[in-house]
């Protein structure tokens, strides 16, 4: 049921209306929105479509391995989309954030949204306001009265000091002034240390408890990402030991392979991988039934665009955790706000009092706003049948491209004779 013929690749980068300063590349003032996105047309037509987040033109090259091992596939077929995800990533970069376009049209073959295709129910989700710049307490304070007006009744602080004390004054002063009438919880941003900017501060293991003793004492909700994402050890010796809950997972890309390790070793309470990052929706489904297996919590990751949120808001309500637990929604006016992070859908994520219904359309249930891909995309790559034929011509010749289209021919009637 339905056969790859086409697919395409475009830069995307939408102007954000204030500089914004994410609090994980300190000493960057982000201007764009920047992702890359992949359109899968089939052989009748239907599309699905999926985002990576990008930093440039990272992946102007990514077309020429992608094509080849796209092109006349069974677009419905998940293992075997997952399959040839996972070989473009022996021989090149890690492509995880493709493989949900291909749950967005086998979602619309079967005329349901992705989050029943696996099993979940309609529910409404709670979100919780996710920040993404280093504040004083005065103006973070300033700030969640904003989100609470707005409906909001938990939300996510940044700290990123090198002044231990600086952090912990931040999170005891923001807990204080809100009176326990929000949720909050706080991410250090040390899964993932980036200074090609300005430095940025590590923490080790002690500082970690001594900052999830403060965290608990001031009664936050969860502490996310603090020690780096490979220090397993650390990990479970710190989830084992605080009071509050740790959180963390968003980008292994080795996706469930890792994080299953992970998960039985209980390095974090609660497990956030982004499907975007961490081997797309199959995985990640897989990965949220580990947790619920060893009594752990599940929510992922979303601050990438709009597509990646619709994706894993899909996960989310698939997972079962929606009933009970908190997702994430990236929202930090006047730089990181719903037109630059939703800017190329038709129907952006609108909250409603800190809430929101998950799509009901069929597959991801989205759909791409023509003009704004023309104004924000650039279309960097296509291909079809005759492309393929075109380029395995002018790359390999006559004489290798019909060797290689016998071979996979002899392939595929080998694999369908056996079934």
């Amino acid at each position: 049921m339905g056969i790859v013929a086409r697919v395409e690749l475009y830069h995307v980068s939408i102007p954000l209306p204030a500089p914004f300063y994410p609090s994980w590349i300190p000493g960057l003032p982000q201007a764009e929105n920047r992702f890359t996105l992949i359109k899968v047309i089939t052989d009748d037509g239907v599309i699905g479509y999926s985002a990576g987040t990008a930093m440039g033109r990272e992946r102007a090259g990514l077309g020429e391995i992608l094509g080849p091992y796209l092109i006349g596939e069974e677009a419905t077929d998940i293992p075997l989309i997952q399959q040839r995800v996972r070989e473009m990533g022996y021989l090149g970069w890690h492509n995880a954030w493709i493989e949900p376009a291909f749950w967005d049209i086998k979602g619309k073959y079967a005329g349901k949204p992705v989050w029943e295709l696996l099993g979940g129910s309609p529910c409404t989700v709670q979100l919780y306001a996710s920040t993404g710049e280093l504040k004083t307490p005065e103006r973070r304070i300033e700030e969640l009265e904003q989100r609470y007006e707005e409906g909001f009744r938990a939300a996510k602080l940044r700290v990123h000091a090198f002044d231990e004390q600086e952090d912990i004054r931040h999170v005891t002063e923001t807990a204080r002034a809100l009176g326990g009438k929000m949720r909050l919880g706080v991410d250090a941003n040390q899964g993932w240390r980036v200074t090609i900017i300005a430095n940025a501060p590590l923490w080790d293991l002690p500082r970690a408890k001594r900052f999830a003793d403060a965290c608990a004492d001031a009664g936050l909700g969860w502490l996310e990402e603090p020690l780096p994402m490979d220090a397993y050890d650390d990990l479970a010796s710190l989830t084992d030991y605080s009071r509050v809950p740790i959180a963390g997972g968003e980008l292994h890309s080795a996706g469930l392979p890792e994080l299953k390790m992970m998960i039985e070793r209980k390095c974090y309470s609660v497990f956030q991988p982004d499907a975007t990052f961490t081997g797309g929706i199959a995985q990640s489904i897989k990965i949220a039934a580990l947790c619920r297996q060893h009594g752990l919590a599940y929510t992922p990751h979303t601050w990438t665009n709009g597509i990646g949120f619709a994706i894993n808001l899909h996960l989310f309500v698939a997972s079962g955790f929606a009933d009970t637990g908190l997702l994430e929604y990236p929202y930090n006016p006047p730089g990181w706000t719903l037109e630059g992070r939703d800017g190329l859908l038709q129907q952006p994520f609108h909250h409603q009092q800190g809430k929101l219904a998950p799509p009901d359309g069929p597959g991801l249930g989205i759909a791409i706003n023509p003009a704004a891909l023309r104004k924000y995309g650039r279309r960097f790559f296509v291909m079809d049948k005759v492309r393929l034929a075109w380029y395995s011509i002018r790359t390999r010749g006559i004489a290798l491209s019909r060797e290689i289209n016998r071979i996979k021919k002899a392939k595929k009637q080998a694999s369908s004779t056996k079934g």
